[in-house]
């Protein structure tokens, strides 16, 4: 701290003097600021529970510290699928992960950013200890860097499984249940291709680490089915072993995306070629961005309240829904075996597909219609049961969002609102909003497109899980969309939540 202590008469005395001295001063302060560097120190351990069957690729928890001598942060990047409420980490993790962090290394809980990529695979129960011993691992690596922000480009790897129905009503695309027929599809929702990527160099040009934001659901799986990162441990893998830096993966705005072609039969499921791309492509960008000495963070901490989401009248609709559709189904002389011989004769054939052809013509000349008429009581019964499967698979989807809601409305109780805790956070030219909930792919486009800075990105899934987080549109969508019942958040959510995301982004 800097302190003056002289008169007022020999101010106006030295008056040339003192705006002299003062002139100075600034100037140092200036020069101070602007020969400020950003250090940053980074470390990685492995938290993959090999006690939890086959292991096809191991799971991390990365650590990247930030120091520009004033504000000192850490962001935790974790291999997961959520951090508490689902999936293996823990309730209280978070908890004490933070106030350990603090106590050990003095660096404040509102500065700790936790982050899961909401990959499926099992990690070790000591999952907390670990994720300190890496925050530990990287405060005792600070070097002097230079940091540079970019954007990259990848659309090849995921689509939105959200769609819009000629009847105005949304469904999306799970493997828990089947894909509405393809004529009563209408179109389907965006993407966002945006890599979001800050690329952090040691002073000899040497990578530190990068730091990249995508919106994709890693949950495409591996052939041989075993624990794994999916597509986000195979993209960090290719830029790692490019740069041989730490590649830490935040997770975007992914609600209501899904990996390409996720509900394909045809091939068995294989994130690796999808994790190649993605990594690939962060590696062109990276290679145009350029790192830059100097910089300063800043980190804001902000907790606000939600409107929470009352279902009662979804619960009543959704009960109408089921019963309506049982008391849909028809009666049919045909089972599975039998319909599908039957149905790919009739595919067949239309003019004669029970048998031969003379056989028709034989009842023609006889007079009969015996086999016209069997052909006409067999389509009644193909008819039926296809209609039949069509009910069964809206009500697997009506079902499945049913008992979602009771589970939310159950645990809500009286509970009007819920807590979440968001962050703005700046490093060098890279600005970024977090939110504990998956957020939808819409969210983050309207964010990006009005924030003040060029590099703006949006983090989902960071420090809490309060599942999906759509859109107002979304959310009084009364079809069969997982992500309008998986969640807590009443429709008046959204717009809160972007105004105080843009006043913190004006904030930075």
């Amino acid at each position: 701290m800097i302190i003056f202590n002289f008169s007022v008469k020999h101010v106006i005395s030295c008056r040339g003097g003192f705006f002299y001295f003062f002139f100075i001063i600034v100037l140092t302060l200036i020069s101070s600021n602007s020969d400020a560097k950003i250090k940053a120190g980074v470390a990685k351990i492995e938290i993959t529970d090999r006690t939890a069957g086959l292991v096809n690729d191991p799971l991390y928890v990365k650590a990247l510290v930030l120091d520009d001598g004033l504000t000192r942060m850490v962001i935790i990047t974790l291999d997961v699928v959520a951090l508490e409420e689902i999936g293996p980490v823990k309730a209280g993790y978070i908890s004490k992960v933070r106030l350990q962090i603090q106590k050990e290394l003095n660096i404040p809980v509102s500065n700790i950013l936790i982050n899961s990529s909401h990959c499926h695979g099992v990690v070790r129960d000591d999952v907390d200890e670990l994720t300190v011993l890496a925050v530990k691992e990287a405060s005792k690596n600070l070097v002097s860097v230079k940091v540079g922000s970019g954007v990259g480009f990848e659309n090849r790897i995921m689509e939105n499984r959200r769609f819009k129905m000629k009847d105005g009503t949304q469904t999306d695309a799970r493997r828990a249940y089947s894909l509405p027929p393809d004529k009563d599809i209408a179109e389907i929702g965006p993407i966002d291709p945006e890599i979001g990527i800050l690329r952090i160099d040691k002073q000899n040009g040497e990578n530190l680490a990068v730091l990249y934001n995508f919106a994709v659901h890693p949950i495409e799986g591996v052939p041989n089915g075993g624990n794994t990162a999916d597509i986000i441990g195979f993209a960090s893998k290719v830029i790692e072993d490019n740069l041989k830096g730490t590649a830490l993966f935040l997770q975007g705005c992914a609600g209501d995306i899904n990996p390409i072609n996720y509900k394909s039969v045809d091939i068995p499921a294989d994130a690796e070629p999808l994790g190649n791309m993605l990594g690939l492509s962060v590696l062109k960008a990276l290679a145009k961005i350029k790192v830059i000495e100097g910089g300063k963070l800043n980190i804001i901490s902000r907790s606000m309240e939600l409107p929470r989401a009352d279902f009662a009248k979804r619960i009543v609709a959704l009960e109408s829904e089921q019963t309506k559709l049982l008391r849909s189904l028809k009666g049919t002389n045909v089972n599975l075996k039998s319909f599908i011989s039957l149905n790919a004769k009739y595919n067949y054939s239309n003019d004669y597909p029970s048998f031969y052809g003379q056989r028709y013509l034989h009842d023609k000349l006889l007079g009969r219609n015996d086999m016209m008429r069997l052909d006409s009581i067999n389509k009644r019964d193909i008819f039926n049961y296809q209609s039949n499967i069509y009910i069964m698979e809206r009500l697997t989807r009506v079902q499945t969002n049913l008992s979602l809601v009771r589970m939310h409305q159950e645990k809500s109780g009286d509970a009007k609102s819920i807590n979440v805790e968001m962050l703005g956070v700046k490093i060098g030219d890279m600005s970024l909003i977090t939110f504990p909930g998956e957020l939808t792919v819409q969210i983050g486009l309207n964010i990006k497109s009005k924030a003040p800075n060029e590099f703006t990105f949006v983090a989902g899934y960071t420090n809490g899980y309060i599942y999906y987080a759509p859109t107002a549109k979304q959310l009084l969508n009364t079809g069969e969309a997982q992500e309008d019942c998986d969640t807590n958040l009443a429709p008046e959510w959204q717009k809160i939540f972007e105004s105080e995301a843009a006043k913190i982004l004006d904030s930075l």
